[in-house]
Formats: structure tokens, sequence, C-alpha cells
């Protein structure tokens, strides 16, 4: 009986060539194949470490075709380590595909820890990183991307999203109409020689592009909504509606108009006794 072989999904560096771990070297050289997302890309990181191993391609293009191919060679036997242009395989890449591929075929995966541009720039942006939401790049299908924006709006984690630098402004723009003003971190060529990480507001940053032009891959991260101004948002719809309106939108649900008083009392940011003055 023949022993499958292992997937390895192997983070290689962002930018500087030596943000790469001696595991994921050691790998790259002794695994039987190397799936790459450009073979033209990797062959530079390949020769810097004079690495020999083959490397095929394996890309969006023909994540489904090659990914069966990769499972077969996989069933086999062989070691197979995946990587990408530049950081972590499988995250907003079509390595997800080959990994689902592999566990539905009972292949065994295991992830190679290093770099990835998202968590490097939250770890640079200053802003809070207990909580994230990870965007990648946004939908090129307008009413797709709407959708997302809309569901950004009361997002209250910390937001990281992926921009090419000829759509950096009009991303801004969409984003500072969407969310408003908020606070944020520009970081563009992480690891780089260029390398900047700079926090500002929206607005200004679409103002500083207007003499400047966007250059290198650029990650955003954004202050998430603080629950204390989607409270008060919500409680200015409230104060908005007629009090008798706002009874009968409880009320109409079946509950009690006691419960009712309460619920609307919390919602307006007043007292029980209030309401019932007022309803009186």
């Amino acid at each position: 009986m023949i022993m499958s072989g292992k997937l390895f999904l192997c983070a290689t560096p962002i930018g500087n060539l030596e943000d790469i771990t001696l595991r994921v070297l050691r790998t790259l050289k002794e695994v039987d194949l190397i799936a790459a997302e450009d073979t033209r890309n990797s062959i530079k990181l390949l020769n810097h470490y004079e690495i020999k191993t083959p490397m095929t391609s394996y890309h969006e293009h023909n994540a489904i075709e090659k990914g069966h191919y990769l499972v077969g060679l996989l069933a086999e036997g062989q070691n197979i380590a995946l990587i990408t242009d530049a950081g972590t395989p499988a995250i907003s890449d079509p390595g997800e595909v080959l990994v689902r591929l592999c566990y539905e075929a009972g292949i065994e995966v295991t992830s190679l820890p290093g770099a990835a541009a998202c968590i490097t720039a939250l770890t640079l942006s200053g802003l809070s990183a207990r909580r994230f939401a990870f965007e990648a790049f946004l939908p090129t299908d307008k009413k797709e991307k709407q959708a997302v924006l809309e569901e950004l709006v009361n997002e209250t984690r910390t937001i990281i999203i992926y921009e090419a630098p000829h759509r950096l402004v009009r991303t801004l723009e969409e984003l500072y109409k969407t969310l408003g003003n908020r606070r944020m971190t520009l970081c563009r060529e992480l690891t780089k020689k260029f390398e900047t990480a700079f926090q500002t507001t929206m607005e200004d940053l679409i103002k500083f592009y207007e003499t400047e032009e966007p250059r290198g891959e650029c990650v955003l991260v954004i202050q998430g909504r603080s629950r204390e101004e989607m409270v008060r948002d919500a409680q200015e719809q409230w104060l908005a509606m007629p009090l008798a309106e706002h009874m009968k939108h409880y009320e109409d649900q079946g509950i009690a108009r006691k419960e009712a008083m309460k619920l609307v009392a919390k919602d307006r940011g007043r007292t029980k006794r209030e309401i019932y003055q007022e309803l009186l």
C-alpha cells in the first residue's frame, strides 16, 4: 500500500528575502515538487537560496484542474510544497481550493507559518489588534462591492483591505462615502526598502493623493466603528420616532405594555417613569 504524501503550505517573503523560516527553506529543498502561483516570480527566491526542486504552476485560472492533478500526485506518495507570490498560501489565494481538495481526498495538510501582509500591517498600524476583519481585495463587481461596504458600516473590529496603487484613490473615496471619515493607517511596500506606514484619516489621505501619485502595493488598516457610536445612532433613530409609534413597535410583537415601556425607555435613554408620564 502506497502511503499518501503531504501538502506543505509554505509562507514566503512579502518583500524582504530574509523573511523566510529555516523550516520553509528545508521543506522546499526536501519535497518532490513545488507548486507556485507564478514560477517566473518564485524562481528568483529559489535561485537566491540555491533550491533546485522542480516547480509547476498553480494559480486561480487552473486551480480546479491542476488541483486534482496535484492531489493525484500526493495520493501516489509525493510531497508537495505550495507557495504563493508573496506571503502565506490560501489567504486570499487559490491555495484554499487545493487545501479543500486535499481534505476531501484524505491527504494530510500542514502549514508552515511565516510572513503575511495583513498581519504585518495590523501590527504596524497602531490601531486595535485584538479583533480584526480581513477583507483582502474588495470585489470588482459593483453590486457585490457595495454589499460588502454596507456590511462594513457597523463593523466594530479593525478592518484590513488590500489595494493596488492604480485603484487606491477610487477605493478610498468609496470607503469614505460608505463608512465616513475613519481613522486609518496606510501601509505600503511592506518589508521593502521604501516601506511606509502612516496614521491618517480617509479624508486627509484622499486630499494627499490629489497631488501625489499612489505607488506600491497597499494595505489599508481602518478603525472599526465604536459601540458607543452605534448606540448613539440607534438612540437618535428611536428619538426621531413618535413615542406612541415606538410603543406600538413592541406591542405589535405581543410584548406586554409594562415590558414595552421598559424597552422604549432603554431605547430612548429615559426612565420608565418618564415614558409612563409622557404617555399619560
